[in-house]
This record gives C-alpha cells, sequence and structure tokens, in this order.
C-alpha cells in the first residue's frame, strides 16, 4: 500500500460493550473503508501508549486503524476479583492458581470489539502482553486474522521471554498518588526502556501523568499478571498456525529476553523475525518507520498468500 499523505482522520474515544461484564474504550484513525489494523497494548498499559504518530503513520499506509484499552486498564472497565501477591508467587512457581480471567478472555474482548465495529477480519499487532493476545486470538479464531505481528512478546513456555529478577518487586511496588506513579514509572522505565533511544526523563514524566490521568488500578495490573503467569504454553497452539507472522523483539529487553520472541518465530510456521539492537521494552519514536514498515510488508504477505 503507498504512503498516503492526506490527512488523517482520528474518532473521538468510543465505548463498545463486549460482553455482559466488559466495556472497552477504543478510538479509531483513518478510512473505514480501508483493511483494519487492530492495536493491543501490554500488561497495565493503556491504548495512549500505541503514540498517535505511530498510529497516523500506519493509517497513511492503507490501515484502518483501531486501537483500545484493554479491560483493567485506561477508560474500560475494571474487573472483578482479588489476586494476592502469595497467588502471583504461587503461579510463578508452577502452582495451581485459578485467575479472575485468562488471555483467552481478553482475547474474546478484542474479537468482540471487532463484532462491534463490524469488523470480519483484521489485521494484528500486540505488544508484549498485547503479543499474547493477539496469539490467543489467531489460535482461537483463525479465519478472523488476517496477519499478525507479535512484538516483544512470548510464548508462555517458561524456559524463554524470561524477566529480569529486579522486576518482580519493580512491578509490584505500590506508589501514593499522582506523583508517586510518576516516580515510580521514571525508576522502572530506566530499567525496561530502550539503551539505544533513551527517552527524556521530562518525556517519561509526561507520559507517567498522562497515563495515572486516563486511570491507573493495582488491582487491575495484579489481575492483568495472573492471567499471563497461570497462562498455559502456547506453542502447540502456535504451531498450527497459517497466518503470516512477523515477530518484533529488541535485543536489550529485560521484561522480556529475546529468547520469547526467537521462540515465537520459531514456533509459527513461516513466520518472519526481526531483531533489533539497543531496543528494550518499549517503541522508541525512532523506531516507528521500523515497526510500520515490518507491519506492512508482513499484511502484504497475506494478500499474496
Amino acid at each position: 500500500m503507498p504512503t498516503r499523505e492526506r490527512p488523517v482522520t482520528a474518532s473521538d474515544e468510543l465505548f463498545a460493550p463486549v460482553s455482559a461484564d466488559v466495556e472497552l474504550c477504543y478510538q479509531t484513525f483513518g478510512d473505514p473503508d480501508d483493511e483494519a489494523l487492530l492495536l493491543v497494548m501490554g500488561l497495565g498499559a493503556p491504548m495512549t501508549w500505541w503514540d498517535v504518530e505511530l498510529c497516523e503513520m500506519l493509517a497513511r499506509e492503507g490501515f484502518y486503524v483501531v486501537r483500545f484499552d484493554n479491560r483493567d486498564a485506561g477508560r474500560s472497565s475494571r474487573g472483578r476479583g482479588r489476586v494476592t501477591r502469595r497467588m502471583l508467587v504461587r503461579a510463578f512457581a508452577g502452582l495451581p492458581v485459578r485467575p479472575p480471567y485468562t488471555l483467552d478472555d481478553m482475547a474474546r474482548d478484542a474479537l468482540g470489539l471487532m463484532d462491534h465495529l463490524g469488523l470480519e477480519s483484521a489485521h494484528v499487532a500486540g505488544v508484549s502482553m498485547g503479543g499474547m493476545i493477539v496469539q490467543s486470538m489467531a489460535a482461537l479464531a483463525p479465519t478472523r486474522v488476517r496477519s499478525m505481528a507479535s512484538i516483544m512478546s512470548t510464548t508462555g513456555r517458561r524456559t524463554v521471554g524470561w524477566q529480569h529478577p529486579v522486576l518482580f518487586r519493580t512491578l509490584l511496588a505500590t506508589s501514593n498518588g499522582r506523583e508517586g506513579y510518576i516516580r515510580s514509572s521514571v525508576a522502572t522505565w530506566r530499567l525496561i526502556g530502550s539503551p539505544g533511544y533513551r527517552k527524556t526523563q521530562e518525556e517519561t514524566e509526561q507520559r507517567a501523568a498522562e497515563t495515572y490521568d486516563r486511570g491507573v488500578s493495582l488491582a487491575g495490573l495484579t489481575r492483568q499478571m495472573a492471567s499471563i503467569v497461570t497462562a498455559v504454553d502456547r506453542t502447540p497452539r502456535l504451531r498450527g498456525l497459517r497466518v503470516p507472522t512477523v515477530v518484533v523483539h529488541g535485543l536489550a529487553d529485560k521484561m522480556v529476553h529475546v529468547s520469547g520472541g526467537r521462540a515465537t518465530a520459531a514456533a509459527i510456521p513461516g513466520a518472519e523475525l526481526l531483531l533489533i539492537d539497543g531496543m528494550g521494552h518499549d517503541l522508541p519514536t525512532q523506531l516507528f518507520p521500523t515497526f510500520v514498515q515490518a507491519i506492512a510488508a508482513n499484511a502484504r504477505r497475506a494478500r499474496t498468500s
């Protein structure tokens, strides 16, 4: 698809009831007559972490871009059920724990949003937990996923995609109020951000303030985390996929080790693997053209397959 120079139209933030208990906040960019591209964010992250600039670049490539807040993030519905640290530790140890909801449930949320928008199928791209969700979407409803980009994610196999040991405590650290959240965010992104593409402290603080004002929930974060750590290894399901796939991963990722990206690409037949030096666990502005090119090229594969 040729890049378009015309202005990109963005919708207001809208709400979609996707089940009896879940309503998702979403926003669209571009022409509804173009091929849809659903963008799925990661753990505790609102849809605004898909930067407007990146969404507009994708729309200029000829995609009808849809970004949304997962349940328990941003302006979407809050879940029910309490997840304690003890439960998470048990789950990390491989002991049985029942989460309030699963990654498959979150995948069904995304498919429900597609239903709400009247989309029979869509290209999908997911970051971190969002990558796990789009993998689950492709396994649950392969005819509805036209192509898939799994970015800085993993398969669910415990021997790959591990976290640096310091991060577990950081993720569950409590913060008091807006200023506390901003301080803890700055500390976290120092650990997991891209060392080759550092954001300034001011940029990080601004993003944290916007995220807090949009709505953050420690209880929601732990529910999402429980869905990740209790998930089964998706490798057998991935081996059965016939969806054009590109796997993107940073070689400096401390949140999800690059072995997770390598394992994902190895599991999915025909998947392409793009490893980026200096990239950690974020989407640096300097790499937006790289991400757009990878997603668009993979979508072209879907049209010719």
